[in-house]
Order: C-alpha cells, then structure tokens, then sequence
C-alpha cells in the first residue's frame, strides 16, 4: 500500500507516518520510486498507536508494544497500571468539577469567602490537583 493510500485510510499525515517509522512503531516494506509502501497491517498499526494516544501512553512506550513482527505484545500490568492511572485522573477530573459547580452557584459574597473554593485553591497550589506536588519549603534559621 502506497503512502498516500495509508495517510487517505487512516487520517494520518504522512509526516507522521515517516515520523512513527523513525520511532520504531510501524515499517515501511520498500519503497516504489521514492514512496513509502507498507502492507495492510499498517492500519491495524496505526488504530493501536491512536488507542494507545488516547489512552495517555507515551510513543515510546507503544513502540516497546510492538513486536518485531508488527504485532502487538502488550505487557498486561502496563494495562492495568495505565487503568490505574486513568482512575485517579477521573477522580482529580470530578473533584474538580464538583468544585467549579459549587463555586459557580455557591452563596457566599465572593468566591474567596467560599470554603469549597478555598479548599480547591489549596489543592491547586500543593499541586494535588494536576499531580506535581511542591515539596515544602525547609524554613532557614535566621543566624544559622
């Protein structure tokens, strides 16, 4: 299957079909004059490389996915830690939302006055939310 014929099924530019080939992730099989070919099974590829994208892995993980073959050996407990993953997103993910909402119609006179949004601020500034926590300050003695 010529180049174009990949990037017209699948939806993906070529510059990233050449780029996904550098990477390891898929195989071109030759080349007709200065075209790329690849055989059917680069689709099935390239809808694994979109599930794993969207499942937040990283390219190089997906390529240590792919067997030499181009067949997926998939590492289970990299699934279920992936899953895992997703869990504590969705719960960061509703926490969140459940505290816009409630600050979005909450009576107090101002948004700081609100201990619900207060309490989300705190979350966002240790970094609790978006899972890069801020190590606290060791306070310096003065004259130490």
């Amino acid at each position: 299957m010529d180049i174009s014929e990949v990037v017209n099924r699948s939806g993906v530019p070529a510059s990233t079909l050449r780029y996904y080939e550098e990477k390891g992730l898929i195989h071109s099989v030759g080349r007709q004059g200065i075209r790329r070919q690849f055989g059917a099974s680069v689709l099935e590829q390239l809808a694994l490389i979109a599930l794993g994208r969207s499942a937040g892995f990283k390219l190089d993980e997906i390529a240590q996915m792919m067997g030499a073959d181009g067949r997926p050996q998939i590492d289970r407990q990299l699934l279920l830690n992936k899953a895992d993953e997703l869990d504590s997103s969705i719960r960061k993910l509703i926490a969140m939302r459940d505290g816009l909402r409630h600050a979005a119609v909450c009576s107090a006179p101002s948004h700081m006055e609100c201990p619900t949004f207060r309490r989300l601020l705190g979350l966002a500034a240790s970094g609790a939310i978006d899972g890069h926590k801020t190590k606290p300050r060791k306070r310096r003695r003065l004259g130490a």
